[in-house]
């Protein structure tokens, strides 16, 4: 199956956007197609403020809608306590309120931007989209990570080479209680790093240290740039140390 004969047959969709390369793709591969396509973002304190502002970017460049919606992941406990099913309750929460709201707007098929590069044994997510019957085109069309970043550029979308981030929530050791000052640190420090031109990078938190992950390229100018990161995140955390085991 190709894109134009999934939107053939599904003229009418609404699309969970996060506006990263899989969903910025799909939303333009839709309007291409001349598919009646909404795509709801979900604001949440797991979201950093620079993902609804290349989601809004996005909908103004290609001429469409954008519906925001609001949650508050952190009033449910099953997502607050970070136990190992986390990810599985956030997913179902979101696409819940997504399928909810687009069915009130008369919208009955729910699509996202899972591709076929997403491992579906290592991503509790996708089981709860599927007891929600989302679907999931670029999975289904064989388009994988590289090929949507292919595309994207090609289509002349600024997303194409937008490094992947996934949530603030998975900067948290996993058992950690997450809270909203805690997010708020982790976006503050990661929201420096990028001002220093880093990128493709985490700042992990167990709620006490800092433990930086960053590519193996960057690591000259991480140097370079030592202490003012130091003096910076230690504002944060009581200790930042940087973690040697991401490039195994």
């Amino acid at each position: 199956m190709t894109l134009s004969e999934f939107f053939a047959q599904h003229p009418k969709a609404a699309l969970g956007f996060s506006g990263g390369v899989d969903s910025s793709y799909l939303l333009y591969a839709a309007i291409q197609n001349k598919a009646d396509i909404m795509p709801y973002f979900m604001k949440t304190p797991f979201q950093p403020a620079f993902e609804l502002r290349d989601a809004r970017r996005l909908a103004v460049e290609l001429g469409c809608g954008l519906k925001v919606l609001t949650l508050d992941h952190l009033a449910a406990a099953d997502i607050a306590k970070n136990g190992a099913d986390r990810c599985y309750h956030c997913k179902k929460m979101i696409f819940s309120a997504i399928k909810n709201q687009a069915a009130a707007d008369g919208y009955t098929v729910l699509i996202d931007g899972c591709n076929a590069s997403d491992d579906a044994g290592d991503r509790p997510g996708m089981r709860a989209a599927g007891e929600l019957e989302v679907r999931s085109p670029l999975r289904e069309c064989g388009i994988d990570k590289a090929e949507a970043r292919r595309l994207s550029r090609e289509a002349g979308l600024f997303t194409w080479d937008k490094p992947a981030y996934a949530c603030l929530a998975t900067r948290v050791k996993p058992s950690t209680p997450i809270t909203a000052e805690l997010l708020e640190k982790v976006e503050r420090s990661e929201d420096f790093l990028f001002s220093l031109g880093y990128n493709d990078f985490r700042v992990r938190t167990d709620g006490q240290t800092a433990k930086l992950q960053i590519t193996e390229g960057q690591m000259q100018k991480l140097f370079a740039d030592r202490v003012k990161i130091d003096g910076e995140l230690r504002k944060y955390f009581a200790d930042v140390t940087l973690d040697l085991s991401c490039w195994s």
